[in-house]
């Protein structure tokens, strides 16, 4: 047979969410030529949106705003489209009545005495002068017996049931790092997050995507798994589609499926998402209202209230079961489970996958951690800086292998 000179890429990237979609297209604009996997029919990863049978466009795997403090992270996500101020509420429905989320000073108003809450208001403002939010641990743990006792009403009707649903445990075997994050608002603010920039992109989150990989140096291949063209050798040498690979590879899914499992798998938890489309205006007061003390659903989402949509007559609504994630065709993982045996595990992985210096992990999956969207960005633009620094990536390397 005729020998053929093919040209490798510079790098191969596994992956089209945000990971690997930034760290994409910085590569290319550095001049270096990039191969884009991914294994699903679509572009954008878990924030990759469309518009279903009714005309309304639905995140597919749950509802994304994109909210941060990182003023860089900011300026450069709205290098690729247009992006509308969003102001963010979630409502609990929690007593029998529909109370902002996270807790704060209108909540207790609608839950308690009023001379209880006059109370309660005068002792968190003296105990936590000048905050604006104090985490529910914080209140657990103060000696001020009322406080405390507020503190135990936050995580046990608004906390408590919804961890239980959504980490399929009982929530005294939640990590403490979890339970950290559920603050409490001083105040009457009803915003969900308390960053400076809060958006969410006016064509959706598709169209950013789109753009940012409508560049001539990536190539992207959906609809392809990265491990029918990456074989991880045991001498530490990559191989790409049978040849020695010499440029960098990027993987930003699940780390044990490299090795094939050999320290056994990493759990994630998954969803089960049930959309429905209603013939009503309106479904709900806001974007998000949690139940965490009934339903086997954890939130409902109605999308015409995240996007600004208008349709007349029509709504399309998201109840979310969180559910055990099984490696089986169509589940996704949504959320590692973090605790020390599982962060054990995930580090044994990472110090074998060392083995192979080309190889960077990045993202959610790869780094089995939780990030918000802003938090990939900004860990993507770190590693994109980390590969440009290696001295072999420092001039074009594509190198021409022989195929026979």
């Amino acid at each position: 047979m005729k020998r053929q000179r093919k040209e490798q890429p510079d790098v191969v990237v596994a992956g089209a969410g945000f990971a690997g979609t930034v760290i994409a297209r910085e590569l290319a604009e550095a001049g270096k030529h990039v191969l884009l996997l991914e294994k699903r029919e679509h572009i954008g990863g878990n924030m990759y949106d469309e518009k279903n049978a009714d005309g309304i466009l639905i995140h597919r795997y749950g509802p994304h705003i994109f909210h941060t403090n990182d003023a860089a992270v900011y300026e450069y996500v709205r290098r690729f489209g247009t992006w509308t101020p969003y102001y963010h509420q979630v409502r609990g429905k929690i007593g029998g009545k529909e109370v902002p989320i996270p807790f704060n000073f209108q909540a207790m108003e609608q839950l308690f005495p009023a001379e209880k809450v006059s109370r309660l208001q005068q002792k968190l403002r003296f105990l936590f002068r000048e905050r604006k939010r104090v985490s529910v641990m914080e209140l657990l743990e103060c000696s001020e017996k009322e406080i405390a006792e507020l503190g135990q009403f936050v995580y046990d009707f608004v906390f408590a049931g919804y961890t239980a649903k959504q980490w399929g445990v009982p929530v005294d075997q939640v990590d403490r790092s979890v339970i950290n994050r559920v603050p409490v608002v001083l105040g009457y603010e009803n915003g969900y997050f308390a960053d400076v920039y809060q958006l969410m992109p006016q064509e959706g989150y598709t169209s950013i995507f789109e753009t940012m990989l409508r560049h001539p140096r990536i190539q992207c291949c959906l609809g392809t798994d990265a491990q029918t063209r990456i074989t991880l050798q045991e001498n530490g040498t990559i191989w790409l589609d049978g040849t020695v690979f010499h440029g960098v590879f990027v993987y930003t899914g699940m780390p044990d499926e490299l090795l094939h499992y050999r320290y056994g798998t990493l759990p994630y938890r998954s969803l089960d998402l049930q959309f429905e489309t209603l013939q009503l205006e309106s479904a709900q007061s806001v974007g998000v209202v949690n139940y965490p003390n009934s339903e086997a659903f954890t939130r409902i989402t109605e999308f015409k209230k995240l996007t600004g949509q208008k349709k007349s007559g029509i709504t399309t609504i998201l109840r979310e079961y969180p559910t055990a994630f099984a490696r089986q065709e169509g589940q996704e993982a949504y959320y590692p489970i973090e605790n020390p045996e599982n962060r054990a595990r995930y580090e044994r992985y990472r110090t074998a996958l060392a083995t192979w210096n080309q190889l960077y992990l990045c993202g959610r999956l790869a780094e089995y951690r939780y990030y918000n969207m802003d938090g990939v960005v900004a860990r993507a633009l770190q590693v994109s800086q980390e590969i440009l620094e290696r001295k072999s990536l420092s001039n074009d390397s594509r190198t021409a292998c022989l195929l026979t």
